[in-house]
């Protein structure tokens, strides 16, 4: 198959940043397989056509049930908000469609077995937009851990930290209902930790936790734009019914220990995804606002010069340097999309599932609850009793 005719539903925040990426891809990995960017599909007419003159899409589709029969569609990009996932998933794979689909996979675990079942029935092929693990450096982290250059693994710790509703005043977004968004920063921001923490060091064993919702109640919005908006402080309230924070420590399955922190009331943070894993032989630290480095130590080094040293992660021989700029010319947060999309269009053409796929969305979505599920009952929480 030469191009992927993909259908994309949502365009905003996502929207806008899975636009780039496939646009990216042709230039930057000329021998992948090419996405064509048929239709992009939303239901205010006037914003989606803005988009998709914008974003660069061939056609705009106000119907999401029409856009996923269509015959001259292969794969479906789902970014609309989450409560969405499940009923566009299922209807995708049944048409025979390949999809992507943006975390959390959906509202509950149960609403993504179904995802997943469907699309294992269907025999399509199925990611989910873990997309911070596609940083370079990132990479890199995974193949220290995974040569064993660290040892035995002991702790991950990791922190997801934002400050964009520290206003009271701020309104009352989709991403602070939990109809809509399933849970707040647990299932928002979390997730990505808990992802990282599956791909760099294990699966979870239990889990225990505490969460808070800081500000109960906000004023209703009159415009909405990925994590902006507008509202007047004087107008009617609604209630916040997602956490503004969570935090839990963990056991893997390996032994290591974990602890992993995610909220939006932290003043200064604007995105600080971070974690760092200890090993017996070793450590390991990433921050996402410093994107193209990771500090690695080793106690091998010699006594005079131990510390941690830094490593920038654009440069050959490390992950997708071929394919951007010269020595020491850094990339982004957007290149995290482009190689999530490479990712994809290479297991197209190579007959493979893509990673991570529905099965980490749904492993993620395991831990996700069991740490709700332990919040609620104020104990530890094996994975394996929500299954």
């Amino acid at each position: 198959m030469s191009n992927i005719r993909v259908g994309m539903i949502g365009y905003k925040f996502m929207g806008k940043a899975h636009s780039n990426a496939y646009r990216a891809l042709p230039m930057f990995f000329p021998k992948v397989t090419r996405p064509q960017m048929a239709v992009i599909c939303g239901r205010d007419a006037v914003g989606l056509e803005q988009a998709r003159e914008q974003f660069g899409w061939e056609s705009a589709e106000t119907d999401w049930r029409k856009l996923v029969t269509r015959d001259d569609i292969d794969l479906i990009d789902i970014n609309a908000p989450s409560d969405a996932h499940k009923e566009i998933a299922i209807a995708a794979a049944e048409a025979g469609k390949h999809i992507f689909c943006e975390k959390p996979l959906a509202l509950n675990l149960a609403d993504s077995i179904e995802m997943l079942n469907a699309a294992e029935k269907a025999g399509v092929k199925h990611m989910v937009g873990f997309n911070y693990r596609f940083a370079p450096a990132v990479q890199l982290a995974k193949k220290l851990v995974s040569d064993g250059r660290i040892g035995e693994i002991y702790h991950f710790r990791g922190f997801f930290l934002q400050d964009w509703i520290v206003d009271p005043q701020f309104p009352l977004v989709w991403r602070l209902q939990k109809e809509i968004a399933g849970s707040g920063s647990h299932g928002d921001l979390g997730a990505h930790v808990i992802d990282m923490a599956r791909f760099l060091v294990g699966e979870f064993q239990e889990v225990i936790g505490m969460s808070e919702t800081f500000v109960k109640e906000r004023p209703l919005p009159t415009a909405m734009t990925g994590l902006s908006a507008k509202g007047d402080k004087d107008a009617p309230r609604g209630q916040v019914t997602v956490d503004d924070a969570t935090l839990f420590l963990a056991r893997f399955a390996n032994g290591a220990l974990g602890s992993i922190e995610a909220t939006r009331f932290a003043p200064g943070h604007r995105c600080t995804n971070s974690f760092e894993i200890n090993g017996s032989k070793g450590s390991i630290k990433f921050d996402f606002e410093r994107v193209n480095e990771l500090e690695v130590y080793f106690t091998d080094d010699a006594a005079d010069v131990q510390g941690f040293r830094r490593v920038i992660a654009t440069d050959a021989p490390h992950a997708y340097s071929e394919a951007w700029w010269p020595a020491g010319h850094t990339i982004g947060y957007e290149h995290t999309f482009t190689h999530e999309m490479h990712e994809f269009m290479l297991a197209l053409a190579e007959d493979r599932q893509p990673v991570p796929n529905f099965v980490d969305g749904v492993e993620c979505q395991a831990v996700l609850e069991a740490v709700d599920k332990s919040i609620a009952e104020r104990r530890w929480v094996a994975i394996s009793e929500l299954r």
